[in-house]
């Protein structure tokens, strides 16, 4: 997250302590945002896949999925931050969305997609 400098990151699952809930990790990160305004709240969704095999050398797939952290929780779907990661192109939260909506746009999902393109190259 921008504001604080690239937090939760690689911590995000141990944000709020070891055994903290979802609800737990997402009210701990409006917690540390509290008077951050909406312009400073930008963050980014981040997933790599790493391919490898004795034929290739190590081929890194990126995805990535931008967002704002919104004012409070929104939304019953998904998991983790999903309830405050918000989309302005969808004017709604990852928790609100449909899966199959979030299933398409997802950092996971454009990590996989690549994925799968490597896949396909390495099967030829």
């Amino acid at each position: 997250m921008d504001a604080l400098h690239g937090e939760p990151g690689i911590y995000s699952a141990r944000f709020a302590g070891e055994h903290a809930s979802d609800s737990d990790k997402t009210q701990a990160l409006l917690t540390k945002l509290a008077g951050i305004p909406w312009n400073k709240r930008s963050a980014r969704f981040k997933c790599v896949i790493a391919i490898a095999t004795t034929k290739a050398p190590v081929k890194l797939c990126y995805g990535e999925c931008q967002g704002i952290i919104s004012l409070e929780v929104s939304g019953q779907g998904g998991f983790g931050y999903d309830p405050v990661f918000y989309l302005p192109q969808f004017g709604k939260t990852m928790a609100e969305l449909p899966p199959e909506v979030k299933n398409k746009i997802s950092h996971r999902a454009k990590a996989a997609k690549k994925a799968r393109q490597v896949l396909q190259q390495l099967k030829t």
